[in-house]
């Protein structure tokens, strides 16, 4: 059970509401993380920053190798919600999270999470070295500053303990994929 409650929309400042109106006309939901964020409108404007960001590398980065970088930074953060999310991204994209064959770039940025959360503090230079064949200063910057977001997503989730979101249920590890 969650430490901190959802938002209740009906009781809710006009500011929340408006926040909360804005999430689901951009993206056509809300998860019980944002529906918690949303205590703090500004909380939820930052950890919202992972869409910027996110259109910042795109096309250079494939929604596919984004959501395995972001599954690799969810798995070692051990947090199921943002596993599952992303688990379930794959798989209504027609893939098996449990049996992916990366391609090149996707098994650096599989490192290249596990490793951020690992010790941020050593990532391994031969990994840079790859990173910095593979993408311009930007582009690296702009994946830090997203994989800073996807860790504090995790961080959240986790020590919030948020409800998990019923609509991920079938998609959580475990699971059989359809």
């Amino acid at each position: 059970m969650s430490h901190l409650p959802q938002i209740d929309y009906d009781t809710a400042s006009q500011e929340v509401r408006a926040a909360h109106d804005e999430e689901v006309r951009l993206r056509g939901r809300m998860t019980n993380m944002k529906r918690t964020l949303l205590h703090s409108p500004a909380a939820h404007r930052i950890y919202a920053e992972w869409f910027t960001l996110r259109a910042e590398l795109d096309p250079i980065i494939s929604d596919r190798a984004i959501w395995i970088f972001s599954h690799a930074i969810s798995k070692a953060a051990k947090s199921k919600i943002a596993v599952t999310f992303f688990r379930r991204a794959l798989i209504n994209k027609a893939f098996n999270p449990d049996a992916l064959k990366l391609s090149e770039e996707e098994a650096l940025l599989d490192a290249f999470g596990k490793a951020i959360v690992a010790d941020s503090n050593a990532v391994p230079t031969e990994l840079w070295a790859k990173l910095k064949q593979r993408y311009d200063t930007k582009v690296l910057v702009d994946l830090v500053a997203f994989a800073g977001i996807m860790l504090a997503t995790a961080v959240f989730n986790n020590v919030v303990e948020v409800d998990f979101d019923p609509e991920l249920e079938a998609f959580a590890e475990g699971a059989n994929p359809t």
